[in-house]
């Protein structure tokens, strides 16, 4: 395939693909940043997550709203998808079972997304529309 760019419908195709979680990076309040792995589902470019409110994450996107997701290939030649943009977050308790629903059944299996989204549907979570404004899609980084 070689190095080269991906098109809007690889790079959906990539992030999607399997089990892929993603490095979700926001600012701490002092400016460094944080990074841990979020499960993820796409709503056509943006990414859908759900994160608790009184965590670092949460915290920060309450306050700030940007971050920066990375989703990439773990072995060569090493493919990856980096988005940064910006966060709008809601605590519908509508849109949160349908997302934790739909997340969980990508990363548990359709026979355990209910559990999944009861579980990380509830009232502390939120749920997280990150759109990407910068997106560098990349193919084959060692070929």
């Amino acid at each position: 395939m070689g190095q080269r760019q991906m098109t809007r419908e690889e790079w959906h195709a990539f992030v999607l693909e399997g089990t892929r979680t993603g490095g979700f990076a926001v600012p701490r309040k002092d400016g460094s940043p944080h990074v841990l792995p979020v499960w993820f589902a796409l709503d056509g470019d943006d990414f859908m997550f759900t994160t608790g409110a009184g965590t670092v994450r949460g915290k920060s996107l309450l306050r700030d709203g940007r971050g920066c997701m990375l989703v990439d290939e773990e072995q060569a030649p090493y493919s990856f998808v980096k988005a940064e943009g910006r966060c709008a977050v809601s605590e519908d308790p509508g849109e949160l079972l349908r997302w934790a629903t739909v997340v969980g059944g990508r990363y548990m299996g359709a026979d355990r997304a209910e559990e999944f989204g009861a579980r990380n549907g509830v009232p502390g979570e939120l749920l997280v529309r990150f759109t990407p404004e910068r997106l560098f899609a990349q193919w084959g980084v060692t070929e």
